[in-house]
């Protein structure tokens, strides 16, 4: 069984734009650990994107300050580009309506390789486990879901980003009320979003965690990438959005497939003020067993 059937750790890629260290408060993993593996696995660039929250009383609120961070990762980036590794120092910004000015103002006096927005679920939120059985209870879809997608539209239109992440990762917190398949089924709920992030020129993250969780399928799901790049998108990025050392790079070989069988042919990654493409590698175009992203029965 290949990388991309059972969602394994992937070797020869040239780029993984999602991955936490130590320097996130949900994960325990020192960079140089990632770096080994990535040189031991052929992977040419990795992106540290740790988390930043600016909501007090969320993980990432002032976890590590800026200048701590910068420096781990570029003193990273220099002990391993002997070994061929690039390592670009992101992050990982959850996005909060109610806190862009904050947001705004970091990114303005703080400058990064890779800026991910996203928006995550957190206690308060109506997708809590707490929580999610009595929100979908009996509620239409639109509504269901309602919540999270107006923040990452607000994420999208706030042209904070260089790449939105894992767009629906309000998937995993549905399932079993909402199955991946009902939001497959209504594909008007992403439309909005996605005309946005062509309007905007912020790019599409193909996130290979979900694969590992419970819906089993990146976020977004194929057919919602190849509705992007339909409605004129043409910036993507793939990462594996690791926080263990055995889910680095895992999915990796789905996700480049899911954006292939799209037909992208590169990704966007921007380093520093350059917004440069990084090739996908000529074997996901061809030989399309089935389609990229599909739901596996493997974690």
């Amino acid at each position: 069984m290949s990388a991309a059937q059972d969602g394994g750790q992937a070797r020869d890629l040239p780029f993984d734009g999602h991955v936490h260290t130590d320097l996130s408060p949900d994960s325990n993993v020192p960079i140089d650990t990632y770096a080994a593996q990535a040189v031991e696995r052929g992977i040419a660039e990795i992106a540290i994107t740790d988390h930043v929250d600016f909501v007090p009383g969320t993980p990432a609120y002032e976890f590590v300050a800026f200048d701590v961070r910068e420096r781990v990762v570029r003193e990273a980036a220099d002990r391993w580009a002997a070994q061929g590794l690039t390592i670009r120092f992101g992050v990982e910004v959850t996005y909060d309506h109610l806190h862009e000015a904050e947001i705004r103002d970091h990114l303005g006096r703080h400058a990064y390789d890779f800026v991910i927005g996203s928006v995550h679920v957190y206690a308060d939120s109506p997708f809590h486990i707490s929580r999610v059985g009595s929100w979908t209870a009996g509620r239409p879809l639109a509504e269901t879901v309602a919540p999270y997608f107006d923040e990452v539209l607000a994420a999208i239109r706030s042209g904070l980003f260089d790449v939105i992440g894992h767009l629906d990762f309000v998937k995993r917190y549905l399932t079993p009320h909402v199955r991946p398949a009902e939001l497959a089924a209504a594909p008007e709920l992403y439309e909005p979003l996605l005309q946005a992030l062509v309007d905007g020129g912020t790019a599409l993250e193909v996130n290979t965690s979900g694969l590992r969780q419970s819906p089993q399928e990146t976020y977004p799901a194929a057919p919602i990438v190849e509705r992007y790049r339909v409605l004129g998108g043409t910036r993507l990025s793939t990462g594996s959005d690791a926080h263990r050392p055995e889910a680095f790079t895992a999915g990796l070989e789905a996700g480049y497939g899911v954006a292939a069988a799209a037909g992208f042919s590169e990704l966007a990654v921007r380093r520093g003020d350059t917004r440069t493409p990084v090739a996908i590698p000529e074997r996901f175009r061809h030989a399309r067993t089935e389609p990229p992203g599909s739901r596996r029965t493997g974690t």
